[in-house]
């Protein structure tokens, strides 16, 4: 299960990284579709016009991708910022089952910002909500993709508390520490 929860973890940081590259891509083509309209005006010739559509709704949905499927990668690589200053000035065995507490009530906090994200994207699908952009893409796309990077830190809170309370060391303490690449 382990194993599995790692690479599950990891092939969405994967995507995330994927999303970013894509962002990349889009401007990089949408700024020398420009330097070709200048080099054509320069030229004397009509420009090509060469622009992407809805470039910026469309970048802001792949960084709204690009989040949260990056929030359970990062987590169990030990990317988010924790303040473990008094679980670690307490004794350990303290430590560790308030460490597990307060991954349960992040979990908790996630699980209800997934079941809100959900009921957003259930009534998108139902009235058939699209951007408002020039290219109109179905607003259940980006609110999926949002529901799942939740719902996958759910799960990655909830392995790090059961990981906790077994009496192991969570992935993101290991990586903190060095012992996981």
């Amino acid at each position: 299960m382990r194993r599995f929860l790692d690479r599950l973890y990891a092939g969405a940081l994967a995507l995330a990284a994927a999303t970013f590259a894509a962002i990349a891509v889009l401007v990089l083509l949408q700024v020398l579709g420009r330097l070709l309209d200048r080099a054509a005006r320069a030229l004397g010739a009509p420009p090509p016009g060469f622009t992407i559509p809805s470039l910026a709704e469309i970048g802001g949905f792949l960084f709204l991708a690009a989040v949260f499927l990056g929030l359970a990668g990062t987590f169990a690589r030990g990317g988010h910022v924790r303040v473990t200053l008094l679980i670690r000035a307490l004794p350990d065995q303290i430590g560790r089952w308030l460490a597990a507490l307060v991954a349960l009530g992040a979990a908790a906090l996630a699980v209800f910002s997934t079941w809100s994200s959900f009921l957003q994207l259930r009534d998108s699908i139902a009235f058939n909500s699209v951007s408002f952009g020039m290219v109109e893409v179905p607003l259940w796309i980006p609110q999926l993709v949002m529901t799942l990077g939740l719902a996958l830190f759910v799960v990655a809170l909830i392995d790090a508390a059961i990981t906790l309370i077994r009496g192991g060391t969570p992935v993101h303490d290991l990586a903190e520490s060095g012992g996981v690449e």
